[in-house]
C-alpha cells in the first residue's frame, strides 16, 4: 500500500508547476496568535487591556467566520506574561514560538520588544508592538511592526508643547531609566534647550519606585515650575501626593502616554495642570469607536484602559494578511502585512511601511479637565 504522504509528494513531483499550489501546506483550521504583554506587576492593567482587545477581535472574527480557500478557519489567542522585563519577555517569546503562534501582538515596553525581536525574527514571526522607541524598527529585522507613531514624533510633541507653556518656566525632566522613557526624555530635553528653555533638573530614577523624597527636595531647590516626565501613571500619582505634602502646587506636568490613564483623572487638582502626549488616540475619537466601546463595556464591565482598540484592530489586520497571503508561513505573512490595505474596524487606517513603521501615526496632546482627558492638539509632524 502506498502511504498517502508519499503519494502526495509523488503527485507534486509529477505535476510540476500546474499542481504546485495544490501541494502547498494548507492554512490550519486553528491559527494561533500570540499576545505578549505585562500581565502581572504595576503595568498589569495596560497589558491586560491589550489582551482583552485582541481576544475580543478573535471572538468577533470567529463568530463572523473567516474563510481561506473555501475553508473556515478560527483564530486562537495564546497569552504570555512578559512582566515588563526584558529577560521575561525573551522567555515569553520562546514559549509562544514553541506553542506554534504565527504572529505576536507584543510587547508594551520598548526594551522588552527589542529584546524579544530577534527571537521572533529567527522564525520569521511578525511582531506587532505598541512600543514607541524608534530603535525598535531599526534593528534590521523584517518582522518588526509598530502599531502607532514612534517616539521620534512623540519627543517632538513633548518638547514643543512643554516649551510653549506661557511665562518664565523652569523645567525638571525626569525619566524612568527604561529604553522608552530615557530616550523620550532625552529628546524632549534637547527640544527644550533648543527652544531656549531652562532645564534646571535632569534625573533618571527607575520604573518601579514610588518614594520620591530626593526628587521632591531637588525640585523644590530648583524651583521647578514644569515637570516633564516619562514616569508611569502610578508613579506620577505617588509623586504628586508627596509634592503636595511638601508644599509644592501649581505645577505643570507634561508626561508621555503612560500617564494618559483613568488613574490620573483622580489626581488631586491642587497640584496644577496635567498634560499627556500620546500616540494612542482614544477609541472614542474614531468613527468606529462607538461600537467597539459598547462591546468592550458589555464584555468587561469597565472602560478600556489604554490601547485595547489597537490590539483589536491588529488582529483584524493579521486576518486580512492571512487572507491575502493564503498562508500563515512567516515570510509570506510578513510580505502581506507590508502590502495589505485592510479595513481596521476602529482606527480605520492601520497601514505599515516597508520598515514596519505605522504610515499614519499621529501624536496628540491631552489635558485633564473636569475629570476627563480633553484633546488639545494633534499632529503628524510637530
Amino acid at each position: 500500500m502506498i502511504h498517502p504522504l508519499r503519494s502526495l509528494v509523488r503527485c507534486c513531483l509529477l505535476g510540476g508547476v500546474a499542481l504546485l499550489s495544490a501541494c502547498q501546506p494548507s492554512v490550519p483550521e486553528v491559527i494561533k496568535i500570540g499576545v505578549a504583554q505585562p500581565l502581572s506587576g504595576p503595568l498589569k492593567a495596560l497589558g491586560q487591556d491589550m489582551l482583552d482587545g485582541a481576544q475580543m477581535a478573535v471572538n468577533d472574527i470567529n463568530r463572523e467566520g473567516l474563510r481561506i480557500d473555501g475553508k473556515t478557519v478560527k483564530f486562537e489567542i495564546v497569552a504570555e506574561d512578559d512582566k515588563a522585563d526584558a529577560e521575561a519577555g525573551k522567555a515569553a517569546a520562546q514559549k509562544l514560538l514553541d506553542a506554534g503562534v504565527v504572529a505576536v501582538i507584543g510587547h508594551l515596553n520598548s526594551g522588552v520588544s527589542m529584546a524579544a525581536a530577534p527571537i521572533y525574527a529567527s522564525k520569521m514571526i511578525p511582531q506587532l508592538a505598541i512600543s514607541t522607541k524608534p530603535e525598535y524598527t531599526r534593528l534590521g529585522l523584517p518582522t518588526t511592526f509598530r502599531l502607532v507613531a514612534s517616539d521620534a514624533l512623540q519627543s517632538k510633541a513633548v518638547g514643543s508643547f512643554a516649551a510653549q507653556l506661557p511665562g518664565e518656566q523652569v523645567y525638571a525632566v525626569v525619566d524612568d531609566n527604561t529604553p522608552y522613557g530615557k530616550g523620550l526624555a532625552e529628546s524632549a530635553a534637547e527640544q527644550l534647550k533648543a527652544k531656549g528653555r531652562s532645564v534646571k533638573l535632569r534625573a533618571s530614577l527607575d520604573d518601579k519606585t514610588t518614594q520620591f523624597a530626593k526628587l521632591v527636595a531637588d525640585m523644590k531647590a530648583a524651583q521647578a515650575t514644569v515637570l516633564v516626565t516619562t514616569l508611569a501613571d502610578f508613579q506620577v500619582i505617588a509623586l504628586t501626593d508627596q509634592l503636595l505634602a511638601a508644599g509644592v502646587h501649581n505645577l505643570s506636568i507634561v508626561g508621555g502616554d503612560t500617564i494618559k490613564t483613568e488613574g490620573l483623572l483622580k489626581i488631586n487638582p491642587a497640584i496644577g495642570q496635567i498634560y499627556a502626549t500620546s500616540p494612542i488616540v482614544a477609541a472614542s475619537e474614531f468613527n468606529g469607536g462607538k461600537n467597539f466601546l459598547g462591546a468592550f463595556r458589555t464584555a468587561h464591565k469597565h472602560e478600556p484602559i489604554y490601547a485595547a482598540h489597537y490590539a483589536y484592530d491588529a488582529v483584524y489586520v493579521l486576518a486580512a494578511a492571512v487572507r491575502q497571503a493564503r498562508s500563515v508561513e512567516g515570510a509570506k505573512l510578513v510580505t502581506a502585512l507590508k502590502s495589505v490595505d485592510p479595513l481596521a474596524p476602529v482606527t480605520s487606517s492601520m497601514r505599515f511601511a516597508d520598515d514596519g513603521e505605522q504610515r499614519y501615526g499621529v501624536v496628540s496632546v491631552y489635558q485633564v479637565t473636569k475629570g476627563e482627558w480633553f484633546l488639545l492638539n494633534r499632529s503628524d509632524v510637530w
